[in-house]
């Protein structure tokens, strides 16, 4: 995951390994309380945006928007950074993705 990250950031030495590291241990921490067992492979690409998101946003965290000479950019707040995923999360949060549920009657 770390390299394809990097991939599409353009980095090519390993000095932001360590704070690539940690942002992918918060989004899975974040992820994993949605799932409550694993993350499964069909949603790392989750994690991969998140990541690119939250690393590209590093010194501008508190900021909702930002206006320069008509360019506005609007950021999401960082507990909704999961919101655009939501559907996907709870599809495999609902049907556990294909195991098999134990029902006492």
């Amino acid at each position: 995951m770390l390299d394809r990250i990097k991939l599409i950031l353009g980095i090519e030495d390993n000095e932001q390994d360590a704070l690539l590291e940690v942002l992918i241990s918060h989004v899975e921490g974040h992820l994993l309380s949605l799932l409550d067992d694993e993350i499964p492979y069909e949603l790392n690409f989750i994690v991969e945006e998140i990541v690119i998101r939250r690393f590209n946003r590093i010194g501008t965290e508190g900021m909702r928007s930002e206006s320069v000479e008509g360019h506005t950019v609007t950021f999401y707040d960082l507990k909704d950074d999961l919101e655009p995923y939501m559907s996907i999360i709870n599809k495999y949060r609902d049907d556990d993705h294909g195991r098999g549920r134990v029902i006492m009657i």
